[in-house]
Parts: structure tokens; sequence; C-alpha cells
């Protein structure tokens, strides 16, 4: 036992803790939320993910949804198209389709993707590079249809989180991983976006096809925001304390964590005008981001 972890906040984490909690910070029944963990951060949680995803159901209630971001840890990387011949022929013809049903969670994105997705009822999107999975009344609405291209922008599970009137919970995650501000990015009107190109499989009529996809570049960066930020700090980050700065977002701590609670629109709204003012005066400085290729690291 991780006796810091005890410690931490003041005895074991319980799913009736962890659901006084988010009643506490505004989580309320029949929310459709998008959140973020860093399971660590609450301290030790009695039962692990699933306590934190039973807790989470007993707060939005039947009629709430709950919904991660996911993506696919065995993904081809990007840059297998650059490989020599003989391996990207060995990749092209062995290496198995993504399905919704099966490919694993990106584990970067910690423990919680992966338990909720495989949730008895859990629905998740067919785009293999940037799925998302939602348990609950609106996991169809959300995660149908996850456009092949611009997977980030309008029609994807980000978009109808916002549509729906979603909310957003960083439960002792960092702001650096609020990936609706890949929304933002996809559609905010700005100089020097930049976009990626690869190839991936997946299953089209129970064969598996390989498909070209297009999105913006959500690994190193939609924009150059390097004028903008601190040296070291994720861009996220710095939009992230900008809009808790303006009073946007609420506060408070589930079981030892910092944890904050989001409505989708604020974020969505803040984050593509962050974008829009700060990025387009950067470039009319004279400092206008340069085209980049797709990125060395398989993805964010």
């Amino acid at each position: 036992m991780d006796h810091a972890l005890l410690a931490r906040a003041d005895g074991p984490v319980t799913r009736a803790r962890i659901a006084r909690d988010l009643t506490a910070l505004g989580l309320a029944d029949g929310d459709t939320v998008m959140f973020h963990t860093r399971l660590s951060s609450l301290g030790y949680v009695a039962g692990g993910p699933p306590t934190l995803i039973g807790a989470l159901l007993d707060t939005v209630g039947e009629r709430g949804t709950l919904m991660v971001t996911c993506g696919w840890n065995d993904a081809p990387p990007y840059d297998f198209t650059d490989w020599p011949q003989p391996w990207q022929h060995a990749v092209r013809s062995g290496h198995p389709a993504y399905d919704p049903v099966l490919s694993e969670a990106d584990h970067d994105n910690g423990r919680l993707p992966e338990a909720l997705r495989r949730w008895p009822g859990a629905v998740r999107s067919r785009h293999p590079d940037v799925s998302c999975a939602a348990l609950g009344a609106a996991a169809g609405e959300l995660m149908a249809d996850h456009p092949w291209d611009d997977p980030h922008g309008p029609g994807s599970p980000l978009a109808k989180l916002v549509g729906l009137g979603g909310r957003v919970l960083m439960l002792g995650a960092p702001l650096e991983t609020l990936t609706l501000l890949h929304h933002a990015e996809a559609l905010a009107q700005a100089p020097g976006k930049r976009f990626v190109e690869y190839e991936q499989p997946v299953l089209e009529d129970g064969r598996r096809v390989w498909r070209r996809f297009r999105d913006i570049d959500s690994s190193k960066g939609a924009f150059d925001y390097s004028p903008l930020t601190p040296a070291g700090q994720d861009p996220f980050e710095t939009i992230g304390q900008d809009m808790l700065a303006a009073g946007i977002g609420r506060r408070g701590k589930v079981g030892a964590a910092d944890s904050h609670l989001f409505e989708a629109a604020d974020v969505l709204a803040f984050g593509r005008t962050w974008m829009e003012e700060n990025i387009a005066g950067s470039a009319g400085a004279g400092r206008s981001p340069q085209p980049r290729q797709a990125p060395e690291n398989p993805r964010r």
C-alpha cells in the first residue's frame, strides 16, 4: 500500500466520497461530461478506475453521459510511410485494423479511458487515431459518424459535446490535457494552421482497408504557440490558466485532487478567441508560424 497516497487524501477515497465531492464541485444529475483524470492525484482510490466511474455515474444519473478521449494505443506510426519498402509492406499486409471494441485506448491517456470504453454499454467512435468513448443516455449520439477527416472539427464528438450543452471535468489532470481545445484549434481562423496526413487501417463492411486521414497537427500543435507561451509550458496550460484567470470554470477538491469543472461552450469560445486574437497578433508582428510536416511522435 502506498501510504503517501493514503495520507494525501486523509485516508482512502471511496465511491461515496468522490460522488459527494463531485456534487460539491457542481456536477449534477443529467449532465453530459467529458472527463480527464490523473488518478494518483486523488489519493488512494479504493477500487481504482471502477470506483471513480461508478461515482461519476452516481452523480450524473441515468439521464447523464460520461465521455473520454481514447485514441488507439497500437496505431501504426504516422511516419511508417518513410520506412524501407519491405518494412512498409509488412505493416500494410499484417497490421490489424482499428476495432472500436478490441483496440486499446492510448496508454498515454491514463487508465480511465480504457476502463470506460470496456464498461458494459459504452460506445466508441469509429475514428482510429482520435477515437472517443461514451457511456450513458447520449452516448450513441455523441459517438455516431465521427468524421474521417477533420476529426476534431464540425460533427466530431467534441463538437457534439458543445452542442449538447456538455461540460468538461478535470480531476487532478493538468490543463494541458484539455482535449476540447483541439476543437477550438480546428475552428479557429488564424494564420499558419498546421495539418498532418497519415494512413491507418480500419474495418469497412467487415474488411480491413487502409484509409488516408487529414487533421490538424494535434501532436505538436495546430499553430506555432512559441511566441505566446512561457518556455517549457504547454500552450493548452497557458490558455487554461488564462481561462481560469478570466473567471471561467469552477474549482474544488475531489479526494485530494485540485479539480476544475468547465462548461464546454465556454472552453470553446474562450479558446477560439484566444487563438484568433493572439496568433493573428503574433503573425502580424513578423513572427508568422511556419508550416510543418507530420509530427515525429505518433500522437499527442
